[in-house]
């Protein structure tokens, strides 16, 4: 019946994992399941206790880490996000109100980060952010 019991946990806590995503119910999940493990050979408590106590930590302390390492990589900009701090060539005289430049080999629409500024074709400038289909650029000095 311990067997059971253990195995019921371990199900459970490797099921609530999937809703936290912080690694730490799967461990003490496995634990649980070698725990079950353990009663079922007819080990006493203690060895069940200290079977699910050992491998939850030995996992909590030593994969629990690597997987967070391995599954949980730094966020890489996509789409528009990608854009911005991207060089491009005024193509069409670009101010406050519009213009065009070159951005990665292709034309977009762009307006002035300054509103002061007026870019002549051929300045190289920097996407500061975009704003819906336009960029907004930078002039380089």
């Amino acid at each position: 019946m311990p067997a059971v019991v253990w195995l019921i946990a371990g199900f459970a806590l490797i099921a609530a994992e999937v809703l936290t995503g912080g690694f730490v119910l799967i461990m003490l999940g496995v634990g649980a399941l070698v725990a079950a493990g353990f009663a079922a050979l007819g080990a006493g408590i203690p060895w069940e206790i200290a079977a699910f106590a050992a491998t939850s930590l030995a996992l909590t302390t030593l994969a629990r880490p690597v997987l967070k390492r391995r599954l949980h990589t730094a966020h890489v900009p996509t789409n528009v996000d990608a854009l911005v701090g991207d060089k491009a060539i005024v193509v069409h005289t670009v101010d406050a109100h519009g213009g065009k430049i070159k951005l990665r080999g292709e034309l977009w629409s762009a307006r002035a980060f300054d509103e002061t500024e007026v870019l002549e074709p051929g300045r190289a400038v920097t996407v500061m952010n975009i704003s819906g289909a336009t960029a907004v650029v930078l002039g380089e000095p």
